[in-house]
């Protein structure tokens, strides 16, 4: 892989919005292809904000999304196109309920429901403040390593490249950190200007897609794994979010990421998502599989030697 044929960080998050831009088909359903994956399964995060632009498009212009709920039943053949078929739940005098059926083959790969509301004015707190890390300016980006050889660059050209992604404890992409936490806190910036399509709805769209890329990362974290560990499946289970406020992912967002538990297979990860004026713009939670498939890996990370697979 030439230097000329891989894109630009801008040129590579231009492609999600032309990938997000979803077509109507009819007037609760529209259609969507998918960008090139590593895995040659769907990034999940790419169908979470399909989906939910697909719903927004069918509520009133003044409602955007406030929460949303989804559940990963299949993987996804990114070669294969997308229906995605919106269904009216409720619409009332403030709130607005959609359920998005994505589907491949005639199953679908995707189910969730969102809420959409009026703006209004209200009550407002936040107990939580984010933390004093330092600024993304005073850190290693992701960058360094996704584009540091063409090998990495083709395991990580979609979706990662399209983001500059900035971790206060050491990036576990090519290795695990050795503290065990299971915390960390991550600034998140996409490259390039959000696309002129993107309002309200579509711009949560965006952090959603941004973010599943390392909801999971405290759980590989706090069980010293990286992304490159030998034998490891990760793989979205459901999602949930809620948006407290309009984001622009081309902006600095600050991620501050736990994992509270893990069993089963199972690892539980959550975000506070924090603007550049400390503002608590979003809350996510996110379980997923995380397992090691390979029996030789799982022995050496065992400390009472080899296990039945």
């Amino acid at each position: 892989m030439t230097d000329e044929s891989v894109p630009t960080g801008a040129e590579a998050f231009a492609l999600i919005g032309r990938v997000l831009d979803v077509e109507r088909t009819g007037e609760t359903t529209f259609a969507a292809q998918s960008h090139p994956h590593v895995n040659r399964r769907i990034y999940g995060g790419q169908v979470l904000a399909q989906s939910l632009i697909a719903a927004g498009r069918t509520v009133a212009s003044d409602r955007y999304v406030h929460s949303l709920h989804g559940y990963f039943l299949r993987p996804g053949d990114p070669d294969v196109p997308l229906e995605l078929a919106v269904e009216v739940l409720h619409d009332g005098r403030s709130f607005s309920a959609r359920r998005t059926h994505a589907v491949q083959d005639g199953v679908p790969i995707l189910s969730l429901i969102a809420s959409f509301q009026e703006d209004q004015e209200g009550f407002e707190h936040a107990i939580e403040v984010p933390p004093d890390v330092p600024a993304p300016e005073e850190l290693p980006s992701s960058d360094d390593v996704f584009r540091s050889d063409p090998a990495i660059i083709r395991r990580y050209l979609a979706p990662k490249t399209a983001f500059d992604i900035r971790s206060v404890e050491p990036q576990i992409y090519l290795g695990p950190d050795p503290s065990g936490s299971p915390v960390q806190a991550t600034w998140v910036r996409a490259h390039g200007e959000l696309p002129a399509w993107a309002d309200r709805s579509a711009r949560a769209a965006l952090l959603a897609y941004a973010c599943d890329q390392v909801v999971l990362e405290p759980v590989l974290r706090a069980h010293g794994m990286s992304w490159s560990t030998p034998g490891l499946s990760v793989a979205s289970l459901d999602h949930a979010m809620w948006w407290r406020r309009d984001v622009d992912v081309t902006q600095w967002l600050l991620f501050v990421q736990a994992s509270p538990t893990a069993s089963g297979g199972r690892g539980l990860g959550t975000i506070r998502v924090y603007d550049g004026e400390s503002r608590l713009v979003a809350t996510i939670a996110q379980e997923g599989m995380v397992r090691l498939r390979d029996a030789a890996a799982r022995a050496a990370r065992s400390p009472q030697g080899p296990t039945e697979p």
